[in-house]
């Protein structure tokens, strides 16, 4: 008898890796199609007010344009569920950069000169772009999932706190940071036959369908949309945004005529989300023994006025420590800008760098070790609900991380070490983000003539390695090896599958893959008796609900450990080494799941040196709004990063055992990055980023 070994946690390369290498892989903008159409749109100048006046004479007489859209004769949208993807349907200006027209034409180059000459005249108003802890018209953002309320109170904190015998009271900021994928933003859009095909950089096809079908009053069988390919999305591409809709909208006005669409570097600053600047203050008190006795946590952020998005910067609070009286908030500032958006662990990412920075400063104050303070504040179940944890390894990772960084020996002193000229030091910081799951998902599978195993499911590969990832899941699954497995992913002719987003992808889309596997076999054993039938056996099964969600909490930790070099005369800081250990349940590859964590790392690193968009406050746009400008961490910028993770079983997340890999590289590190820099410098910059305009003056 041959025994087929286990594919999952296998280091397997990626199956779409030598066609991405010889450039075979087809991204949304490459598809061919006959005799395209280029959109380049036409943006306001303006952050509020209305247009008066639109003069679009010399742009509709250069040769190669073929239509101009304004409000004044862009189709009617239908049903709209996000305010976002009201475009040209008024004269209403809400943002800087809104689309308030487009240019078609017969080349790339035409349409972009000829959008240059639409000319509008506006009435503008004063825009409000300001975030500030005064404010009197903050409200509480609407709470997105049950598990997450976002204000939360349980005990007398302010008592506990007048009566700790340590406590600590500071705020930290984050700053605007924009999403940058290497892939920008991009469509093709085409009508045919009163057919739209939609090719899209998604990170979740069905979406985009149901988006589209609901703004222009379509069937489903009307919409097809394909995204096989994603280079990058990190949550900008979960929810279809107005591009799409501006390339569906041009493509009916001239149907026959496929319209390709791509956003220009510039143009994503102001169309595809951010993470949103926050505010935040957390207070602490500890007793003598350095256990904690009081959490507050408060966040204050901004949205647009067009939609509400929240980054929910509080919610790993109410899970993390161990305190009987906890307190956290959120409010929102609703202003004239762009809204803000789903970006790498939201939440999760600025509020651990509040919290973390914070503990630092409270390990400090208790005269404790950093890992020594966290662990002696580790919960035994969820400090809020009282569920016990389904599984929890914070400990280990914290012991581990430490072990293979080095961390025993260290001296507390800060300033105490330098090395030729430079001050050196090193922090730590811990990290969590939640298991996620939504239902919807459906998976096929098809066995042929060829003993063959089709499996097919529109799930999403936003370049995390999906592909490899699932294959490995069903050739488990069906108890064959991966090279019996045929995948099929993005595109909405498939089976329904949800997006790709909050590291639910190898969750919902693994689980329903291994319930379709045992449907397959309950099948091919009740009704033919465990024999193929001679035309092959097809079966479809849909995601199981998990029985355990409600019992336990579900969460994914780690520890971040950070080495870095700050030049006393500059200011200039470097990191010489990143270190995480994590524990995430099984880890379905070795070798793809590494690149998530050390890509997580690497964004972290990036978020704590160099990310800040700057907003111009008199016109509301930001002025950095390319890479020569808006400076994101590069190889230059880190000696070593290295990933581990802990063995950890947890029969109680779905049937794989996996927690998702995709957010917690990010969430602890910039914490990590700042904890370090105190120690090497003395000086504890709570604003990010850690630029050297924040220590010099101050070494």
């Amino acid at each position: 008898m041959t025994i087929t070994p286990r594919a999952i946690g296998r280091p397997m390369s990626r199956i779409d890796g030598p066609d991405k290498v010889r450039g075979l892989a087809r991204y949304a903008f490459e598809h061919p199609v006959e005799a395209p159409l280029y959109l380049y749109p036409v943006q306001s100048t303006i952050a509020t007010g209305r247009i008066t006046a639109i003069d679009t004479v010399a742009a509709c007489a250069e040769p190669g344009v073929v239509a101009v859209l304004t409000h004044d004769n862009a189709p009617r949208l239908d049903r709209v569920e996000s305010g976002e993807h009201v475009i040209l349907q008024s004269d209403r200006v809400a943002f800087r950069g809104q689309f308030i027209g487009a240019v078609l034409a017969q080349t790339p180059e035409t349409a972009r000169y000829a959008a240059g000459l639409v000319r509008f005249t506006y009435d503008a108003g004063q825009p409000d772009l300001d975030l500030r802890v005064d404010r009197d018209d903050f409200t509480v953002p609407a709470q997105v999932l049950p598990q997450f309320p976002m204000n939360t109170t349980q005990g007398d904190v302010d008592t506990a706190l007048a009566t700790a015998a340590v406590t600590l009271d500071a705020t930290y900021t984050t700053p605007m940071v924009h999403h940058n994928p290497m892939e920008p933003h991009s469509t093709v859009a085409h009508w045919t036959d009163n057919r739209l095909t939609l090719y899209v950089s998604s990170q979740g096809v069905y979406r985009v369908k149901q988006v589209v079908m609901a703004l222009f009053a379509l069937e489903a069988d009307q919409v097809r949309v394909i995204s096989r390919h994603v280079g990058g999305g990190f949550g900008s591409k979960v929810l279809p945004r107005a591009d799409v809709v501006l390339a569906v909208m041009a493509a009916r006005m001239l149907p026959g005529r496929p319209v390709k669409f791509a956003l220009t570097r510039q143009q994503m600053f102001a169309q595809v989300g951010y993470r949103s600047p926050t505010i935040q203050r957390v207070r602490l008190g500890a007793d003598g023994a350095g256990r904690l006795v009081a959490i507050e946590h408060g966040s204050v952020e901004q949205t647009s006025r067009v939609v509400e998005f929240a980054e929910h910067a509080t919610r790993m609070t109410q899970s993390v420590y161990a305190a009987p009286h906890r307190r956290s908030s959120q409010r929102l500032a609703a202003l004239d800008v762009p809204t803000p958006s789903i970006m790498r662990a939201p939440g999760e990412t600025p509020g651990m760098w509040a919290l973390e920075s914070a503990m630092d400063e409270m390990a400090i104050a208790c005269g404790l070790d950093p890992i020594e303070f966290r662990i002696l504040n580790e919960p035994s179940v969820h400090p809020t609900t009282g569920l016990p944890f389904s599984s929890r390894n914070l400990v280990e990772c914290l012991r581990e991380g430490a072990r293979r960084f080095g961390w025993e020996g260290r001296d507390p002193t800060p300033g105490s070490r330098r090395e030729a000229g430079w001050l050196v030091g090193t922090g730590v910081a811990a990290s969590t983000y939640g298991v996620l799951s939504f239902p919807g998902s459906v998976a096929r599978i098809r066995l042929g003539s060829d003993a063959r195993y089709a499996v097919e499911i529109a799930a999403a590969d936003i370049g995390t390695g999906a592909w490899t990832a699932l294959t490995q899941i069903a050739a488990d699954a069906l108890g064959v090896g991966v090279d019996r497995i045929d995948l099929a992913i993005g595109d909405t002719v498939l089976p329904m599958a949800t997006g790709a987003g909050g590291s639910t992808g190898i969750t919902c889309w693994g689980s329903t893959i291994v319930a379709a596997a045992d449907q397959f076999r309950r099948t091919l054993a009740d009704q033919y008796g465990g024999q193929v039938p001679p035309d092959g056996l097809e079966v479809e099964a849909a995601m199981p609900v998990n029985p355990h969600v409600g019992k336990f909490a579900m969460d994914s930790f780690g520890a971040q450990f950070a080495e870095v070099r700050v030049h006393p005369e500059t200011g200039e800081v470097r990191v010489t080494r990143l270190l995480g250990v994590f524990a995430v349940g099984k880890v379905i590859n070795a070798k793809t799941g590494r690149s998530q964590l050390v890509g997580g790392m690497t964004m972290g690193l990036s978020m704590a040196l160099h990310e800040h968009s700057v907003l111009d406050h008199r016109f509301g746009h930001v002025v950095n709004q390319d890479l020569a400008q808006y400076h994101v961490a590069s190889n230059a910028d880190v000696g070593s990063v290295e990933a581990y993770w802990v063995d950890e079983h947890d029969p109680y997340v779905n049937p794989m055992g996996s927690k998702g890999m995709g957010e917690i590289g990010i969430v602890g590190t910039a914490a990590a990055v700042g904890n370090a820099v105190f120690h090497a410098t003395g000086v504890r910059v709570r604003d990010l980023p850690l630029t050297l305009d924040k220590l010099l003056g101050r070494l």
